[in-house]
C-alpha cells in the first residue's frame, strides 16, 4: 500500500505538505485533488516518473499530459499566447479548465503533442495544489485519475490507495472530490474550440 495523508482542503498544513513535495521531488508518483476531479502527479522532469503514470492508466506515448501551474505568469514560461488568448485565460483562471496552447521551447520534448507541437496547461483553483506548487517553485505533471475501462474518476482517497497500493508513493485526503473532469479548451486557432466539456463553462467567458 501507498502512503495516504489527510490534508484540510481549505487551509492546508504545510508541515503534512512538505514530506510529499519531497517525495515528489525525488521521483514519485503522487494522487492528489484538484477543484474538478483527482489526478495523478510527478515532478515535470522525472521520465521515469511519467512511464509510471502511463503504466497506471495504461497510456500510450501519445497521450498528452498536462503542466499543473501556479498562475498565469508561470503559465506564459510553457505556452505562447497571444493577447485574445490571454485575457480568455485570466477571466477563467484559475478554475476547472485545461487550456491545449502552442508550446514554448521550454517544454520538454517528451510533453508535448508530437506532431502538433501543443501542450496543455492549467492553473486549478486548490489550496493544496497551490501550496505545492508554491514549494515545488515550477509546475507539476498531471494527468486526470480515471483508471481504463472506468466510467468515472475515482473520488475517494482511501479507495485509490486501496486500488493502486504501492503504484503510487503518497495518496493525498482532502474529502470527496468532484466526478466531472476539466473542460478541455484549444486554444491554439484564432477561434477556441471546446475539446470536452466538463466542470468549466467556458461559452460565459
Amino acid at each position: 500500500m501507498g502512503q495516504i495523508v489527510s490534508i484540510h482542503p481549505d487551509n492546508p498544513q504545510q508541515r503534512l505538505l512538505d514530506p510529499v513535495v519531497d517525495i515528489i521531488h525525488r521521483g514519485g508518483v503522487v494522487a492528489y485533488p484538484t477543484d474538478s476531479v483527482y489526478a495523478l502527479g510527478c515532478h515535470i522532469g522525472d521520465k521515469q516518473a511519467m512511464d509510471r503514470i502511463r503504466a497506471i492508466r495504461c497510456l500510450d506515448k501519445h497521450h498528452n499530459f498536462t503542466l499543473i501551474c501556479r498562475d498565469l505568469s508561470e503559465l506564459a514560461t510553457y505556452a505562447r499566447v497571444d493577447n485574445v488568448a490571454y485575457r480568455a485565460l485570466k477571466a477563467s483562471t484559475p478554475g476547472p479548465f485545461t487550456f491545449v496552447l502552442k508550446a514554448s521551447s521550454e517544454v520538454p520534448r517528451r510533453l508535448m503533442h508530437p506532431k502538433r507541437k501543443t501542450i496543455g496547461i492549467r492553473v486549478p483553483e486548490s489550496p493544496i495544489v497551490k501550496a505545492i506548487l508554491d514549494s515545488l517553485q515550477e509546475p507539476m505533471m498531471s494527468v486526470t485519475l480515471m483508471m481504463p475501462d472506468d466510467e468515472y474518476p475515482m473520488t475517494d482517497a482511501y479507495e485509490i490507495n486501496q486500488h493502486l497500493g504501492s503504484r503510487v508513493d503518497v495518496v493525498i485526503d482532502a474529502g470527496f472530490c468532484g466526478m466531472e473532469p476539466t473542460t478541455v479548451v484549444d486554444m491554439t486557432e484564432d477561434t477556441p474550440t471546446i475539446l470536452r466539456q466538463g466542470a468549466g463553462d467556458f461559452s460565459a467567458i
